[in-house]
């Protein structure tokens, strides 16, 4: 009976475990509130889906970076180190060379990703019910093309490259669809309804939300270095800065709707 206790104590743990693991293992999205709504089918304006695929290094690319002293993540350099080829010569014996690959932005570490939902505002409807006796409705419409951009908070040796990396951790995290520019086109609009009473005036403000990223950013100058058939690589100068970003989210927007006795 005790052998039976044991083993069901056991298994329950083991599963409870798994469970545990698999969760964390999983991107975390963060709650999205309800006055946010995703407009990607009524936009008027079709953004570009961002597609940026976490790059697989080929298996030589994989073992140069296991020989590197320093994480190596950044795609346009795994790209590069892909497209190359290194041919063992069975007569190599005392053949050195090294490399210089240039001096790159090798890593980003994230430390913090927060979002938001007000990042910027982008439309104002109103409807002027002062003189009516009962309520009446209102919805959001688009009244012009609205570019919302993000971007760097400081200004980083390699930018294109640390934005892409810091774009690819933020996505991974938040499970969002985050871009560095969103348009919402003119006459974009949504059916969801708010009521205005009577001798009030209506304001329904839409806002772009976007993410709040930060982190490190780690530099250094690559070298590849060949001894006979032995391959690795060098990474000298290290250096790292912080550095943060705002990325706004793709077609998405948050509403906020108040009624007033006088213009605002």
């Amino acid at each position: 009976m005790k052998k039976r206790l044991l083993v069901s104590f056991v298994l329950l743990l083991s599963f409870s475990f798994s469970s545990v693991v698999l969760a964390e293992g999983k991107p975390q999205k963060p709650k999205i509130p309800g006055s946010v709504m995703e407009i990607s089918k009524e936009n008027t304006y079709p953004n570009p889906t961002q597609d940026l695929p976490y790059l697989q290094p080929s298996e030589l690319t994989q073992q140069l970076i296991d020989t590197a002293e320093v994480p190596i993540e950044n795609p346009d350099l795994i790209r590069i180190l892909n497209e190359s080829t290194i041919s063992d010569a069975p007569l190599a014996f005392g053949y050195r060379a090294t490399i210089y690959l240039g001096e790159w932005a090798l890593n980003y570490e994230s430390s913090e990703t927060a979002t938001n939902w007000e990042y910027q505002k982008i439309n104002t409807n109103y409807q002027d019910n002062r003189g009516g006796k009962s309520q009446i409705q209102m919805s959001y419409r688009q009244e012009a093309q609205k570019s919302v951009k993000g971007g760097l908070t400081a200004k980083v040796p390699e930018a294109e490259h640390v934005k892409k990396m810091m774009l690819l951790k933020a996505m991974k995290k938040t499970n969002l669809p985050l871009a560095f520019e969103t348009i919402i086109g003119a006459g974009t609009k949504k059916d969801q309804v708010y009521n205005v009473p009577p001798k009030k005036l209506g304001y329904l403000y839409a806002y772009a939300p976007a993410v709040n990223e930060k982190g490190k950013v780690t530099y250094g100058e690559v070298y590849l270095v060949l001894k006979g058939n032995k391959r690795s690589i060098v990474v000298k100068n290290i250096t790292s800065q912080g550095i943060g970003a705002w990325i706004p989210l793709q077609d998405h927007a948050s509403f906020g709707f108040v009624t007033s006795d006088r213009p605002r």
